[in-house]
């Protein structure tokens, strides 16, 4: 987890990682037909390399230059709505009306608008907001319009931008001041990010359309999206948003705990058909490829294209960001700058060390246990924390978290949530380990150990 010291400095890229990095920025701006592309990685919470084309500082971006982000602004803002949750200031199931003045969304919850999953429509019911003053839309009502449902609550992922406006003026609402002013002194300043903001910091790219048949630019215009900011407002820079992106790979307890980031990289709605490698968290998109799982955001505004990935197993983070309504695909291209360095320079593991204590309750809980006939081993972690797995092949497993009663909570897979206690005779012996009703005695089927229907007083025998 991210403390509040500076990140110990990372090593550099290998020259050879470096060209290749290089290269796929090269091509992506020169085929794309970006005026500007811009990229960067990192590597365990630091900056490890960046690069734009064409190369500043007179010819092209410095590294520091702007971007619009568009969509990846809607990352930052589901960091401000669990926030409030993690303060219990509000529950992902409660109704958003229950916040504000009854926007007309009935039942729909809070992490329904979070997952894209209330029904809402996807676009606003008037002109193409991106590119239209805000005045236009000066409350929630004309966000929203007299229809805003397209689909039954809670029945499906349909991505919505009025949705992110609505969870915008709930931040304001329970926090009593400004999404904005959330925004900086929530997230901006506690990570660092002095190069993102709601309005433009020179330098500054501005944003361009590219004529689909001739070399020929088109300027697009910069609207302030008003009551839509937290749906696509920020602007940012590659190294600023890979620094965003380290947060989202480990947490930071200033911002919200790695718990909580790992639970918004959690899939909260199931696929469309045909899109198994891909998902919605609670603000985030889940995307499977390469062998390895991407959480991030891609985001798009006229005259603007960018994308952040990161792979939390890997510690490494990769965006890219260009001034181009349409052309590269910097989603593609931070997933390749992250794939580079994963192939060419894989991480190192941390040196193995001792626990600081142990235990010796707990240390006489590990090793074999067997539910019903089948293997599987208990290991300590720190913490006071578990690993059940099955002791060989596939199967159910987890880690799981001490709780202040004495049980563990599971982490991941099939026991994500559910409780595991240690179930004792009247002696104080341990009978057996009981993991959502599953009992696990330390021989198979074990007669005395409690197990759910009895065990045959016949007890294993040879062939019937």
């Amino acid at each position: 987890m991210i403390s509040s010291s500076p990140t110990p400095p990372a090593e550099p890229l290998l020259p050879t990682t470096e060209r290749s990095l290089l290269r796929t920025v090269a091509v992506a701006q020169s085929e794309g037909r970006a005026p500007s592309l811009s990229a960067a990685v990192a590597r365990d919470g630091n900056v490890v390399w960046s690069a734009a084309r064409p190369a500043g500082p007179d010819g092209g971006p410095a590294a520091d230059t702007q971007y619009r982000i568009g969509s990846i602004t809607k990352t930052f803002t589901a960091v401000l709505v669990l926030r409030l949750r993690d303060e219990g200031l509000l529950d992902l199931g409660d109704p958003v009306a229950r916040y504000l003045p009854d926007p007309g969304l009935g039942e729909a919850t809070v992490g329904q608008l979070l997952a894209h999953t209330a029904g809402l429509a996807a676009e606003t019911p008037g002109p193409w907001w991106e590119r239209t003053p805000a005045t236009l839309r000066p409350s929630l009502a004309e966000v929203l319009g007299d229809d805003p449902f397209r689909h039954p609550v809670g029945r499906r992922f349909h991505y919505s931008n009025p949705g992110y406006t609505v969870l915008g003026a709930l931040v304001a609402a329970v926090r009593g001041r400004s999404w904005a002013d959330a925004l900086k002194t929530e997230i901006l300043e506690p990570l660092g990010l002095d190069r993102t903001s709601v309005g433009p910091m020179a330098p500054y790219a501005e944003g361009w359309a590219v004529h689909p048949h001739a070399d020929a630019l088109l300027p697009e215009p910069v609207e302030d999206l008003g009551l839509m900011a937290p749906a696509g407002q920020l602007w940012s820079t590659a190294a600023d948003l890979c620094r965003f992106g380290a947060f989202l790979a480990t947490g930071d307890d200033r911002v919200l705990s790695a718990a909580t980031v790992r639970e918004m990289a959690t899939p909260a709605a199931p696929p469309e058909a045909g899109e198994w490698e891909s998902g919605y968290g609670l603000g985030v998109q889940l995307v499977n490829g390469g062998g390895r799982t991407l959480v991030g955001h891609a985001g798009s505004l006229p005259g603007y294209l960018a994308a952040l990935w990161v792979s939390p197993a890997d510690g490494l983070a990769a965006a890219t960001v260009a001034n181009a309504t349409a052309g590269p695909q910097p989603w593609l291209v931070a997933a390749q700058l992250l794939g580079t360095v994963a192939e060419a320079e894989p991480g190192i593991p941390p040196a193995w060390r001792p626990l600081t204590e142990v235990d010796p309750e707990l240390l006489a809980l590990t090793g074999t246990w067997y539910w019903g006939p089948r293997a599987h081993v208990l290991r300590l972690l720190p913490d006071r924390g578990l690993s059940l797995e099955p002791f060989e092949g596939p199967g159910r497993g987890a880690r799981f978290r001490a709780e202040a009663d004495g049980g563990w909570t599971g982490l991941n897979g099939y026991y994500a949530g559910e409780t595991l206690r240690v179930v004792r005779r009247e002696d104080g012996s341990v009978r057996h380990l009981d993991l959502g009703s599953f009992v696990f005695t330390r021989e198979p089927y074990e007669p005395d150990a409690g197990v759910p229907g009895g065990v045959d007083p016949g007890g294993w025998r040879g062939t019937p």
